[in-house]
């Protein structure tokens, strides 16, 4: 179990993080959303040891971290972070990066764990590149590949997926929390992708300037946005003045809305589509001041009237 407690920590008397408790079980997969700048890597650093925490507490199981005033090395053996500063040897092949957190006491052992990573991160045709060659994307397999050299019991991710692109990321975001899954290994991952955080999250932490916003499960959050901050996360946001479907302002997210071949209390005039492949995004005017987004399968005539209705989304 990891308890993160943490009641203030300040960089140069400014207040980054406040009032952050989260309770994580062994195995359970936590990421964290938020606008830049609202503490995400800061939670991060300082749950692996990275920085001081003055006022508050974390815990592994009965252990208190005590960070690096208390300990020469930063980081506990039990815990590794792929930071946005990847730690990796340039002037050294992939395999032998995977190889530098391995024991080297069994050698038949290592490289059999070595394939393993690889496959893990979709290298197995670069293991003898030099890492120095490799793009952007690769080389944050490499680091991802080396933190779970050992396997950890917690792994804290930060933006891990930001440098690969689409296809690649899909296919190793499967395989890798598939294998933390397998392997009962917590992970922390701070995210800005809300499709990732709601397709393998156990739970979301959302932060707001530092704070904690909500934390529940995908699931709970998505079907519940209390707020726009909380719906910009996951898509364009609509807000209904109250009076029209009830004596309550709404906040909205596209698929909440439809065209409606009856008259409704929501009438708009169509400004854009978006093609989205499987649909259109589409952008319309409630007013001067208030745009209105929906899904329809087709594209609509622009300036035309349309009528909407709720969903049962």
């Amino acid at each position: 179990m990891l308890n993160v407690s943490i009641s203030s920590f300040s960089y140069d008397q400014k207040e980054i993080l406040k009032d952050i408790s989260v309770v994580l079980e062994q195995g359970e997969h936590l990421s964290i959303l938020g606008e830049s700048g609202c503490g995400k890597t800061t939670l991060l650093h300082l749950v692996y040891g990275l920085l001081h925490l003055e006022n508050g507490t974390i815990f592994y199981n009965e252990k208190e971290l005590l960070g690096p005033n208390f300990n020469l090395i930063p980081g506990e053996d039990f815990m590794k972070l792929v930071s946005q500063e990847l730690n990796i040897m340039p002037f050294i092949s992939v395999a032998e990066n995977m190889a530098t957190h391995l024991p080297r006491v069994n050698l038949k052992n290592d490289e059999k764990r070595i394939n393993e990573l690889l496959e893990i991160v979709s290298l197995k045709s670069h293991a003898h590149k030099m890492t120095k060659t490799l793009s952007g994307g690769q080389k944050q397999r490499v680091a991802i590949a080396k933190a779970l050299a050992q396997k950890p019991k917690v792994l804290l991710l930060d933006e891990p997926f930001s440098h690969i692109d689409t296809f690649k990321k899909n296919v190793l975001r499967r395989k890798l929390f598939n294998y933390l899954k397998e392997e009962n290994i917590t992970c922390i991952t701070a995210t800005h992708d809300t499709e990732e955080a709601l397709s393998f999250s156990d739970r979301i932490l959302l932060l707001k300037e530092g704070k904690m916003e909500r934390l529940d499960t995908p699931q709970a959050i998505f079907s519940k946005l209390e707020n726009t901050y909380q719906a910009g996360f996951f898509g364009e946001v609509s807000i209904i003045p109250k009076g029209i479907f009830g004596s309550k302002e709404l906040t909205l997210l596209p698929h909440q809305l439809a065209l409606s071949e009856e008259k409704t209390p929501l009438k708009v005039t169509v400004k854009n589509n978006y093609y989205k492949g499987t649909h259109y995004l589409i952008e319309g005017q409630l007013s001067s001041s208030t745009r209105i987004f929906f899904y329809n399968d087709s594209s609509l005539k622009n300036h035309a009237q349309v009528y909407l209705s709720l969903t049962n989304s």
